[in-house]
Parts: C-alpha cells; structure tokens; sequence
C-alpha cells in the first residue's frame, strides 16, 4: 500500500462514527471505487479544510482525475462529491453546478450530508459513468 493510500486508512480508522454515517458514506464510495479497473486513487489531506479522494482512470489522458471526493471538515463532517460536468450527466438534476468549480473547470457536485441509501446509490451511477468517460478519454 502506498504512503497516500495509507494514510486515507488512518484518517478512517481516526474519523469517528456519527449518527449521520458519512464515514460509512466514504468508506463506502472509496470502495466501489476500487473496485473499478484502471482506477488509480490519490489522497490529499488539508487537515481542518477538506481530506480529498481523487480518482482517476488510467487511460486518461485529457483531465488529472474524474471525481473528488471530498470530506468537508464540519460538525459533523460530509462529502462533496464532484465531477467534470462534460464526463457524467444527472438525470435526476440533484447535482449541484458549480461554474469552474472542480479544477478552474465546470463540475456537478453532489453533498451527502447523511447517510440516504437512494442518494449513494445515484452517485454511484455517477461514479461507474465517469469511470466509463474517463476511460475512453
């Protein structure tokens, strides 16, 4: 394992639960995550800002990723999940548009604020439909 994957299982295992379940949330995205092929993982903690998951594919050549998932430092914490708008689409429009809002580029985030089975589900979908983009991209 190396250094960066490392330390997002310390900052796991030191996040502590909550009634809300963000860190089931998170744990539960970092794996569908690893369980996609190609995907390569980055972790970049700024303690007391945000702890960032980046994932990217690796075939892809035009972006440095294709999501970050950001643990947003509050009381209690939650997640930000974003995406370049132009790798998934939001048939539901429960994404949040954010003009250069990932990278200086335009994104759809996504904030899970607690524990909601249908909406980690549809960010899921979001997830394997970047994956998918990014893969070709």
């Amino acid at each position: 394992m190396s250094d960066g994957l490392q330390e997002v299982e310390t900052f796991i295992e030191n996040w502590p639960d909550s009634a809300e379940k963000n860190k089931q949330i998170f744990i539960r995205l970092k794996r569908f995550l690893e369980s996609r092929p190609g995907v390569i993982l980055e972790f970049i903690p700024r303690p007391g800002l945000t702890y960032s998951l980046r994932a990217t594919h690796e075939n892809q050549k035009n972006k440095p990723l294709f999501v970050m998932l950001d643990v947003i430092e509050d009381t209690p914490r939650w997640l930000s999940v974003c995406f370049y708008g132009e790798l998934i689409t939001d048939p539901d429009e429960t994404g949040d548009y954010v003009p250069e809002g990932l990278l200086g580029e335009d994104a759809i985030c996504f904030d899970l604020e607690e524990f909601d089975e249908i909406a980690i589900k549809y960010v899921e979908a979001r997830l394997a439909e970047a994956h998918e983009n990014a893969s070709l991209s």
